[in-house]
């Protein structure tokens, strides 16, 4: 790509000279390091529950390069193509969780999945990307138009989305769509009483999950209180930072794996500290900043308001994704099931993921001439 020229007119031409390519390569080669980490953690957990050895490192390894074509392509689109795409698999996500409702498998007491063609579907990662864009849009339809009733659309929809999402029930993916919601309605320009109401409103609802849902109150209680024991998980990965120390104890040297259930999914970040150190987990960490810190200088540049809002919501929803997977891996906060973005195993997640930062990628692309709160772009 380097060979072409800015006289080039071509579409992949246009692309590559209008792309934040640090931020592609940065997720690139967070995904790299995650393809590392699935290969070093997968193979024990395989085996312990009676697979052949590569069976999860083969699905990683298919699920990566459509993931990474996914992201492409996705960022090939105009701000325009973007909200078409987001409406349209927003609308399949919505149907996928209705039927999940049905036909799901249930799996630790939540049932989230699909059976599709010998994989596991989770529709409710696609509502993250995509909610997040269709609410964008219509803050920024009401705001361009005061006739349009976009909040009140934005508003509804949250509440069947949430609603969805609790009769699953996934407490943690709730939490996470309501802050990313609320981050762009405060953008949006919410009043300050509503800020609160709101506000009022997530505080009784995690108190209401809390008596609720025992698997909630149970991880809460522990954490709350240490006498008590930590949870089996939290406690070895703890163990497993301990024993890696600042540069671990070498590839393929690492116990964890062997006996954490989650090792190649929730709790992957203990796998590569124990194997490759603090230097590695501090890189990881490093590298989700980067990306979520550019974008952001990025597009608060940036005139339109429906970008502004969409990439807003799409890069808070993947800063808290990596901030809740690895605060509940060190004992932060109570642990909550949610993959480390592109470095854990997950077909679904890493396709969302892929789908999410794809539309990053295209919202924040150079567009000479682009301005207007929510135009066509």
């Amino acid at each position: 790509m380097s060979t072409f020229t800015r006289t080039d007119t071509s579409i992949v031409s246009r692309w590559w000279w209008t792309i934040d390519r640090l931020t592609l390569l940065s997720v690139i080669v967070i995904a790299a390091l995650g393809a590392i980490l699935v290969l070093a953690a997968s193979p024990a957990v395989a085996e312990r529950i009676g697979l052949e050895s590569f069976h999860f490192v083969h699905r990683h390894f298919v699920f990566l390069p459509l993931a990474l074509g996914v992201m492409i392509a996705t960022s090939l689109l105009t701000p325009r193509g973007i909200r078409r795409l987001a409406l349209l698999v927003f609308l399949g996500a919505l149907a996928g969780m209705i039927a999940v409702l049905f036909f799901g498998v249930e799996t630790k007491g939540a049932t989230r999945w699909l059976p599709i063609a010998g994989f596991s579907l989770q529709p409710s990662e696609f509502i993250k990307p995509t909610f997040a864009v269709v609410a964008a849009w219509m803050f920024a339809a009401q705001k361009l138009d005061e006739d349009v009733p976009g909040y009140a659309i934005a508003i509804f929809l949250f509440v069947l989305v949430v609603g969805l999402l609790l009769l699953q029930p996934d407490f943690g993916m709730s939490i996470v769509v309501s802050c990313v919601w609320a981050v762009q309605f405060f953008i949006a320009g919410l009043p300050l009483v509503l800020v609160g109401a709101i506000a009022l409103l997530f505080v009784l609802g995690a108190f209401g999950a809390y008596l609720s849902f025992d698997h909630v109150r149970i991880r809460i209680d522990r954490f709350l209180d240490p006498s008590s024991g930590q949870g089996y998980q939290v406690e070895k990965s703890l163990d497993a930072f301990e024993n890696g120390g600042l540069f671990g104890r070498g590839p393929g040297e690492g116990r964890v794996k062997e006996v954490l259930p989650d090792a190649h999914t929730d709790f992957i970040l203990a796998v590569a500290g124990e194997e490759f150190g603090l230097l590695l987990c501090l890189l990881i960490v490093i590298l989700f900043a980067f990306v979520v810190l550019r974008g952001f200088t990025r597009v608060f540049k940036d005139s339109n308001f429906f970008v502004m809002v969409a990439v807003a919501g799409l890069l808070t929803q993947f800063a808290l994704q990596a901030i809740i997977n690895i605060a509940s891996t060190t004992n932060l906060i109570p642990p909550k099931g949610m993959t480390l973005p592109f470095i854990s195993y997950g077909g679904s997640s890493t396709l969302a993921l892929a789908l999410g930062m794809g539309m990053v990628l295209a919202l924040t692309r150079v567009r000479p001439g682009a301005h207007g709160a929510g135009g066509p772009g």
